[in-house]
């Protein structure tokens, strides 16, 4: 009896590790040089009021390629550069069904997501200030790739 409760708790104790640090590991890691990420409905009224347009990186947690970008392309200075001048960045989780206003309208980000064409993640979308889609790329880009992307 006293091996066989050794035995559970090992094996307890080795899964509860291992699910721990993949948990840890499907969240992305805060990078200092992040843009600073804006909920959709203030992008959209900073958006009337300048000429800038919304850019908006569809993400799913858990996807590998979306936290590549968040590691390598989002923090690089030059494209920085290029979004904190033409671009109010946005974030949306393109598989939750957390409540966002756009438009004036409650939608989840998910059906938000999908209406706009992002059904693969990483998305990257460029709006307007009305919500039309100006630029689209599905897939992981490189830091030259995107921000070719984000010239027009």
């Amino acid at each position: 009896m006293q091996k066989k409760s050794i035995i559970i708790f090992a094996v307890s104790l080795f899964l509860g590790i291992f699910v721990y640090i993949s948990l840890t590991n499907v969240q992305s890691p805060v990078n200092d040089n992040s843009p600073d990420w804006v909920p959709i409905h203030e992008a959209q009224e900073i958006a009337q009021d300048s000429d800038k347009l919304i850019f908006v990186d569809v993400y799913e947690i858990g996807c590998r390629y979306c936290r590549a970008m968040d590691r390598e392309v989002f923090p690089d200075s030059t494209v920085r550069q290029v979004l904190d001048a033409n671009y109010i960045p946005v974030r949306i989780d393109g598989n939750s069904t957390e409540m966002i206003t756009f438009n004036n309208e409650q939608v989840p980000s998910k059906e938000f997501a999908q209406s706009k064409g992002a059904y693969v993640f990483p998305t990257s979308l460029i709006l307007d200030s009305q919500g039309n889609v100006v630029k689209k790329k599905t897939g992981y880009m490189g830091v030259d790739e995107f921000r070719q992307f984000l010239y027009q």
